[in-house]
Parts: structure tokens; sequence; C-alpha cells
């Protein structure tokens, strides 16, 4: 459907450029049909693939040597065969544009400059990424000062927070395990569901061993006081317990979840375990680690002051003769005459993004703060996010 409805609303609204999400193929074929500046967002784990990286929707540890990269590889085919309608569909799209041939979400990644909400030390052992991928820390509004934890929790009492985010809410049979997890270790625990149960359900919780069920807590707040964060895997909870230096326990259950859990392990900051299989035996076991390890202090330390660091990419050096590579059809808007726009300042037209233009997106990604800075606008510009 975008495919087909999306390049008319772009004329019509006179769009300029587009922030596209990774995960949707649309946003890359119809911005290089249209000749159109466009910049990839991971608001997931990156789609970019890479020999020895397994898929982030894969459920499998991280290693090296050729049993791990065997087991990667047939793991993509097994991904490929699995997704073959949806690569269809791209491949069809891409040909009826007159692009060049596509065979998966990874095919359709911006050229100019593709951004993710991870760290660099969070990431695998990665050596082919491209090199105007940027690490840019979370993608978020600043906490706000109302945010704070009201729960009455002792300073001298551990504290687990739990939550599976909001699309996982309703998984009862997985909480009431962490629940009698937390009653073996005599560990409080504060449950956000995010509205995903029934008030009966929230109170048979309590009888568990929850302390606190509720539908929301403030995260930030909820994670700089916890002890231990037991969380599906979700990247911007990930994130956060980051910033707060805050243990995990992931249990990954859909998505890109299974690969933040491989990186949590790998990193160093937390460890897995199975949302089906595991008892609460188990998870009680792995909760005390994570309460008593002191392992996990130094990375968590580590990761913690390069999420607080981030924030955007650093702007590589601009020069007035510097030209930009031409993708989608002839005349997009890498196909400008620097010379000829100099002598008619006036001159620009949608498709084209002169020098000063894109300085001005590269400090957008750097420092919004600054991106308007760079140069005087020359008109009005209309900017459109496809996710």
């Amino acid at each position: 459907m975008l495919c087909r409805e999306v390049p008319e609303a772009l004329q019509t609204l006179g769009i300029d450029a587009l922030l596209c999400d990774q995960m949707e193929a649309a946003g890359g074929l119809v911005a290089e049909d249209a000749g159109l500046l466009y910049i990839s967002v991971a608001c997931a784990l990156p789609v970019n693939r890479e020999p020895g990286i397994p898929l982030p929707v894969m459920p499998m540890a991280y290693g090296q040597g050729l049993r791990f990269s065997r087991m990667y590889d047939g793991s993509e085919r097994v991904y490929d065969a699995v997704t073959r309608p949806l690569r269809r569909v791209i491949a069809d799209n891409a040909n009826a544009f007159g692009l060049s041939p596509r065979d998966g979400l990874h095919d359709c990644l911006s050229p100019y400059a593709q951004i993710s909400q991870t760290v660099p030390g969070f990431e695998l052992p990665r050596r082919a990424l491209p090199a105007h991928f940027h690490h840019v820390g979370p993608l978020r509004a600043p906490a706000s000062p109302q945010d704070e934890l009201d729960f009455p929790v002792m300073e001298d009492q551990p504290l687990v927070f739990a939550s599976l985010g909001t699309l996982q809410g309703h998984r009862f049979r997985v909480f009431k395990r962490i629940a009698r997890a937390c009653r073996r270790l005599d560990a409080k625990l504060l449950l956000a569901h995010c509205g995903g149960l029934s008030a009966a359900q929230a109170r048979s919780l309590e009888r568990e061993g929850a302390t606190w069920v509720t539908d929301f807590a403030p995260q930030r707040a909820a994670l700089a006081r916890a002890d231990v964060a037991v969380t599906h895997g979700g990247l911007n909870t990930v994130m956060d317990a980051l910033s707060a230096r805050t243990p995990m326990l992931v249990l990954p259950i859909a998505f890109d979840q299974p690969g933040v859990a491989t990186r949590v392990v790998h990193a160093g900051v937390g460890l897995r375990a199975s949302p089906t299989f595991a008892s609460s035996r188990a998870l009680a076991r792995k909760l005390n680690d994570l309460l008593n390890g002191s392992r996990y202090i130094a990375p968590l330390d580590r990761l913690g002051l390069e999420v607080d660091a981030a924030g955007g990419a650093q702007p590589p050096p601009t020069s007035s003769s510097e030209s930009l590579p031409r993708v989608g059809r002839p005349g997009g808007w890498a196909a400008y005459d620097n010379a000829a726009l100099r002598s008619d300042p006036g001159g620009w037209r949608p498709g084209q993004w002169p020098d000063c233009a894109a300085s001005q997106a590269r400090a957008a990604v750097a420092s919004p703060a600054d991106a308007g800075a760079r140069c005087p606008p020359r008109r009005q510009s209309h900017l459109v996010v496809s996710r």
C-alpha cells in the first residue's frame, strides 16, 4: 500500500526528505524512486547483515569459529525461507520503480545516513557497518521531574522491577513465575503489566509474591531504584537499564528480543532465561546471581557511561566542493550542479539538496540544536517519517 500511495503524497506535500524505520522497506524504496534524501532509523536492533553476526530475531548465543558461522548462515537461510512472501513483495516493488534488485529489509537502507539508538559497546563485534552508520543512543525525550517512584521501597530491601512491555503485558503465567521467584528470595517485586492484566489477575500476582502490581510505573525511576530488572528485552527498557546501571534478567519473547538478550549476555550486564520453560526456581537462581554478583558492576558502569554520553554522531568535515552519491532515478537530489546552484541561490528545487542543507541534515543527526545554524533556509522544507 505504501509503495502505491506514498509517491503521490510526496509530490502533493512537497516532501524533501524522509526518516524511515529500518523495518519498513517502503520508506527506502519510495525515497529512491523520488530521488529524495532519506535516513534509515533502527528503532529496534539494526537489520544490517554481516557474516559472523546472528540475525536479531534468532535465539542464539554469540560465538566465533566455524561452528558458529555455520549456525548463523543456516539460520539466515531459514529466516529467508520463512519470509519469502515479504521478500517477493520488496523485490516486485523495487522492480516496478525501476530500482536495482532488492531481496529484503537489509537491501532498503539509506546510503546517506543510518542511525541506531544503541551504543557501540552494546553491539556484537561488527566489522562491516557502513561509514554512514551512527550509534546515537536512546531516541527519547528527557525524563520528567514528575517521574518519581511512588512506592514505599525501603533502601535496605532488594527490589526487582519487572515489565514485559506494552505488547507482552498480558503474559500472566510468566509474571506468576517471576513473582514466585522473588518470593523465594524474599525480594520486593514491583510489577508493571502496562494494562495487559485484569484486576483479578493483579490481585492473584500479589498473592503469589509480587509486592506491588500496577499498570504503569515511571520506568526510568523504577530502574534507578531497582537492584535487578526483569524484562522481555525491549531495546528502550534495556537502554534505560544500562543508564541506571541495573543488571537485567532478559526473557525474550518476540521480534528482536532474542538478539537483545544475546547482547546483554555478551556485554556482561545480565542473564537470559526462557519465558516458556524456565521455572520459578530457575528464575530465582538467576535473580540471586544478579542481586549478589559483583561481576556485573564494571560492564554496567562502562556501558552506562556510554549511554549517558550518547547524543548524536560526530559531523564529518564538509566543504563547498563536496558531492554526495547518486541513488534512485536520474536527476535525483544528489544530481544537482553545485556551481549552477551557487549562481542561482533561489534555484533550489525539491529533489535537490545543496551543500548547506546536506550539512544541516548531518548537524541534525549530530546535534539538533545546532542544525539550524549551519545555513539560512532557502524555503520551507518538509520531512516525512515512514514507520
